[in-house]
């Protein structure tokens, strides 16, 4: 390791004086777009509050006993006792959740965006102020406070009649910057004495290509590939040293391997993402849709003026069946995903129509791919 220091330090400068001219094969991505380093994570924080100033839009103390109940607490702690036997029936005051995501190596007095939300029956907290609340980790420390003016998007209204309408949320909110961090997360980054590159995807391809690409560049034996999602690294003791090495380690483009073959059905909105890896076997498809029209038109007899009778309906139904044309259309062995879209449109196929040609398919034992239902 200590021959590894000068060598990587005048590599490095090398490697800095002289940008590495771009030799990445086609559809080729950077490490720091394809991986991230292990160890280095954000971390959530949450917390608890109150918002005042609310314009009688808070919520209603009499349903949310617990509003008031923290807002007795905040008053305690400035010296002001408020009598049992008063119930003061707020409306400008809401209890709020607040979270936010404290990235890694921030130090104290870092700003961070916060997000705030009723967890009451307020309407809307547009125009609300956010008062001071510590923000805890998952370990039950403070790591930030936050305070500040809420940015509310959303907003509503109601008429005396019952009517309203409301666009976006009115009871969530953000305050941009309107929280310090105090305490900082500590981090092994620099006590590792190898680094690990975990892949966002796993794929074994994409690890092996990955350990390549950096021997390649590093030298044989700097990195080398533990399963299919991370690849370990070999880095300096030095920060100096390891931060430039790192510099220039996310940077190297690498050719991730291909994605499996997936076809990804929404059985909400009816969306159908196809993948490119797709392949189905010859197989022949009819699709056609049977419609069942029934409508009642019921007939009113009625008698004459003085014919002493009483007035009937007779129903009477009609029935009509519509079948539109079942087109059939072959796949050959191996179609791509183009061809089976073309194929697809050529038949006129809706979404949904699409949803259950692609389950036959798979069901017939035709589709080369995984079918995946969101």
């Amino acid at each position: 390791m200590a021959m590894f220091r000068p060598l990587l330090a005048l590599w490095l400068a090398g490697f800095l004086a002289v940008a590495l001219p771009a030799v990445a094969a086609a559809q080729a991505e950077r490490i720091k777009d394809l991986a991230s380093v292990g160890g280095v994570r954000s971390n959530q924080l949450v917390g608890y509050g109150l918002v005042v100033g609310l314009d009688s839009s808070g919520d209603q103390t009499a349903q949310v006993p617990f509003t008031l109940q923290s807002l007795n607490n905040m008053l305690q702690q400035f010296g002001i006792t408020v009598p049992e036997n008063i119930n003061p029936q707020l409306t400008n005051v809401a209890a709020v959740s607040v979270h936010a995501e404290l990235p890694a190596f921030v130090k104290p007095g870092t700003r961070l965006d916060v997000t705030v939300s009723s967890i009451g029956n307020a309407g809307s907290l547009r125009g609300g102020s956010l008062l001071m609340t510590p923000l805890k980790g998952a370990d039950g420390n403070v790591y930030a406070v936050a305070q500040g003016n809420l940015v509310v998007s959303g907003f509503g209204a109601s008429g005396q009649d019952g009517s309203s309408i409301t666009v976006n949320i009115p009871s969530s909110g953000r305050v941009p910057g309107g929280a310090t961090v105090e305490r900082a997360v500590p981090s092994g980054f620099l006590e590792r004495a190898a680094l690990a590159l975990n892949l966002h995807t796993p794929n074994f391809t994409t690890a092996h290509r990955m350990a390549e690409t950096i021997n390649e560049t590093l030298g044989e034996g700097t990195a080398r590939a533990l399963d299919a999602v991370s690849v370990e690294v070999q880095a300096p003791a030095d920060p100096d040293q390891r931060i430039a090495y790192l510099s220039v380690l996310e940077n190297l483009e690498v050719t991730p391997g291909a994605e499996p073959a997936r076809v990804i059905v929404n059985s909400r909105t009816g969306t159908v993402v196809i993948s490119n890896e797709v392949r189905v076997l010859p197989a022949a498809v009819a699709h056609g849709s049977l419609s069942v029209t029934i409508s009642e038109r019921p007939e009113v007899s009625q008698p004459g003026a003085f014919a002493g009778g009483e007035t009937a309906v007779a129903p009477r139904s009609q029935i009509e069946v519509a079948q539109e044309d079942a087109r059939m259309f072959l796949f050959d062995s191996g179609v791509s995903l183009n061809e089976i879209i073309q194929a697809v449109n050529q038949v006129g196929a809706a979404p949904g129509d699409l949803v259950a040609i692609m389950e036959a398919l798979k069901e017939a034992g035709a589709l080369r791919a995984q079918l995946v239902v969101i």
